[in-house]
């Protein structure tokens, strides 16, 4: 039996593993549990030997510098002509919007592919509609909402997290702030499987 224990924990009731000696000895209305999935929990105090922190300062560079490859923005010069093309051809003067435009089908395209079909279908509905509009700031603020865990990026849509100071306006004028009023309005409807389907389709989530 699962039976969610306050906000933080999920916990698996195992009472009936436990043989009917060691049931004797709990309290009255206790049980043994095993816990799980933690939510806002803390992560707790890792305890390391001293061989794998030595291990860690070894791996930590390498999986930013992993990580900073991963978020980075294409460049112009870093795309092969082929791949632009020929309505695309390069040219000085519009090489500045050309790099702004592979910028927004980038964060689109990342929106989208997150891994949680919830996710994909919030942000990815959002960014389809609403990153084409926008300038060099608001898509600095949007790619800094990107690169956080999947998680957070779902607490922080659905309200169950607040938005980061940083990441906060003294007007409330943000991008992620405009992101938590928009999904406020069920903008993928109410359990309705018509709307769920025209949402996907439009944003080309499918």
């Amino acid at each position: 039996m699962i039976q969610p224990v306050g906000r933080k924990t999920v916990s698996l009731l195992v009472q009936h593993r436990t043989s009917a000696s060691k049931r004797a000895l709990l309290p009255a209305g206790r049980c043994v549990v095993v816990r799980g999935y933690q939510g806002e929990a803390g992560e707790g105090r890792p305890t390391l030997s001293a061989q794998e922190e030595a291990l860690l300062k070894i791996a930590r560079p390498k999986s930013e510098e992993i990580f900073a490859k991963h978020v980075e923005m294409p460049k112009l010069d870093q795309i092969p002509r082929a791949n632009l093309g020929p309505e695309q051809a390069i040219d000085a003067a519009d090489e500045a919007k050309l790099n702004l435009d592979i910028r927004r089908k980038r964060l689109i395209y990342r929106s989208k592919q997150r891994g949680w079909l919830e996710v994909d279908l919030l942000l990815g509905t959002y960014a389809s509609e609403h990153v084409h509009t926008f300038a060099h700031d608001e898509l600095n603020q949007f790619e800094a909402f990107v690169n956080l865990e999947t998680i957070d990026i779902y607490n922080i849509i659905t309200l169950r997290l607040d938005i980061p100071e940083h990441m906060k306006t003294p007007t409330q004028d943000s991008v992620i702030e405009r992101i938590q009023k928009w999904a406020r309005g069920s903008p993928l409807g109410k359990a309705d499987p018509e709307k769920y389907r025209a949402v996907k389709s439009s944003a080309k989530l499918i």
